[in-house]
């Protein structure tokens, strides 16, 4: 089991751009794919990005995930934010190297981090 914490959420105005972090500690994150997700109110979940061993796959455009196995990370970069954007974004991890956009597929959870794009 790996833990995982979000952080670098914050009130961004429309057109900027926000990275944030995917903290694991208890294991090595680079053995695991890890997708992001993220939940506005109101709405359910839905994927936005995941990064598996050898590849990625993103629901969204103008999202990007990279890992920094140094620091035992994963980030997700996002581009020329909309209000749309406005949810609790989460990281996910599971053992397969295949990244998956399903939510089942993954075992462990962040809390989720605040990300509000606001004028």
């Amino acid at each position: 089991q790996v833990q995982l914490v979000e952080s670098g959420g914050a009130l961004v105005q429309p057109g900027e751009s926000l990275t944030l972090a995917c903290a694991a500690s208890g294991a090595a994150l680079d053995r695991y794919s890890v997708g992001w997700f993220r939940q506005a109110p109101g709405k359910a979940r839905e994927a936005i990005i995941c990064i598996g061993k050898f590849s990625a796959t993103a629901a969204k455009g103008r999202f990007f995930s990279s890992r920094n196995i140094a620091k035992n990370t994963v980030s997700l970069q996002m581009n020329n934010l909309e209000s749309e954007d406005t949810a609790v974004y989460y990281c996910a991890a599971q053992r397969n190297p295949a990244c998956s956009l399903q939510e089942t597929a993954y075992d462990d959870w962040g809390q989720g981090t605040q990300v509000t794009v606001s004028s």
